[in-house]
Parts: structure tokens; C-alpha cells; sequence
């Protein structure tokens, strides 16, 4: 089951809710009980060599062909 991320619009609380799909209703905020909650974009890394943004200078990474600043 996958971890999604959300936001409520009501308080701006982040919460983090375990859902069996996609499509299950929107959970209600857990800070102030209110349903209106978005699901946000996730941020994560893969593999053991994932390194912050912040260590990127603005030379290209190697991992992608994107030049400027890595969105890694």
C-alpha cells in the first residue's frame, strides 16, 4: 500500500495517510478534522548514491541530460 502526501487548505497542515488505492476518498486532516485536503506532489530518492538538491552545483549531475541547475 502506498503512502500519499497531503495538505489540508483549511490549517495548511502536511500529513502523510496509507491508502490501498488511488481512488480512495480524500482523507479528513487529522490537525483540525476538516476534509477539504489536497495531495501533494512527493519528493523522494532512489538508490543509495541520492544526494539533496542543495549538493548539485550548476554543472550538469550526469544523471540526466537537463544543463543549469539539477532538479535532483
Amino acid at each position: 500500500m502506498p503512502i500519499y502526501e497531503y495538505q489540508c487548505q483549511s490549517c495548511k497542515h502536511a500529513f502523510e495517510k496509507l491508502l490501498k488505492t488511488m481512488t480512495a476518498a480524500k482523507p479528513a486532516c487529522p490537525e483540525c478534522g476538516s476534509k477539504k485536503t489536497e495531495r501533494t506532489l512527493s519528493v523522494f530518492a532512489v538508490g543509495a548514491e541520492s544526494k539533496p538538491a542543495a549538493a548539485h552545483g550548476p554543472e550538469q549531475c550526469g544523471r540526466c541530460q537537463h544543463a543549469g541547475m539539477c532538479g535532483m
